[in-house]
Parts: structure tokens; C-alpha cells; sequence
């Protein structure tokens, strides 16, 4: 029988607030014992969005539990609930919460960057910054 495999209860792991935008997110990638990935998800309360960014060498994947919007270089989509979109390395990507309800993202992106408590190098867009 495997034992490489973990289950994890997501309230078991701690709500943090993102550094730039303040967003509430659970870093899943050390409960999950994930070396090849990094596993998050982001909860935007209504009119939340995450900070648009993009990162040098890591493409990434977002499950929309409850639905939303995602921006990819400037362009709206709506995802579904239960929506899956994959964004490769250089595209500014940011995802947003027009609804009147919570929404929850899980992210996850590889290769590996940075550690389990950081985000590794990513490029925040330059009206962002202030």
C-alpha cells in the first residue's frame, strides 16, 4: 500500500493575508507535502481582485470553486464554477470577484518557485506599483 499521498482539511490550514493586495489565502503546498508544485488558494470577498502579475517560469493552473473572472493580458473571461484555466509563464494574470458573494481560487503553479512561505520571483504589473 502507497503512503506517498496526503488529504488535507483546507480549514486546518491557516488564512494568511497576501502582502500586496491583502487578499485572505491558504498555502496548501507543505500540508500537502508537494515538492514538484506549489498548491494555494486565494477567497476574494465581492469586488476583491488578486495584484496582476506574471512569472518568469512557472505556468499556472486555477480551479474556480465558486466561478469568477480571470484577467490574461488584459482580456475578461468568465470561468464557471468548478472552471479550470491553465496560463503559461509570461502572461499578466490577475483574477477578480464582481459577484455579490465569496469566491474561492485554487492555484496551483510549477515548477516550483521560491519556498513554502513565499511566492518566488513574479512580476507585478508596473500600474500596480506605487
Amino acid at each position: 500500500m502507497t503512503t506517498d499521498f496526503n488529504v488535507v482539511d483546507p480549514e486546518t490550514v491557516e488564512a494568511e493575508r497576501f502582502p500586496e493586495s491583502g487578499n485572505l489565502h491558504r498555502k496548501f503546498t507543505e500540508a500537502l507535502g508537494c515538492t514538484e508544485m506549489r498548491v494555494n488558494a486565494v477567497t476574494l470577498e465581492p469586488g476583491e481582485a488578486t495584484t496582476p502579475h506574471a512569472h518568469e517560469r512557472q505556468e499556472e493552473v486555477y480551479v474556480a470553486l465558486d466561478g469568477g473572472t480571470v484577467e490574461i493580458d488584459g482580456e475578461i473571461y468568465d470561468v464557471a464554477p468548478g472552471g479550470i484555466v491553465r496560463i503559461g509563464p509570461e502572461p499578466m494574470r490577475s483574477v477578480r470577484n464582481e459577484s455579490d458573494a465569496a469566491q474561492t481560487w485554487v492555484m496551483i503553479g510549477a515548477p516550483p518557485l521560491g519556498t513554502v512561505d513565499d511566492f518566488g520571483e513574479y512580476t507585478v504589473r508596473d500600474d500596480e506599483r506605487e
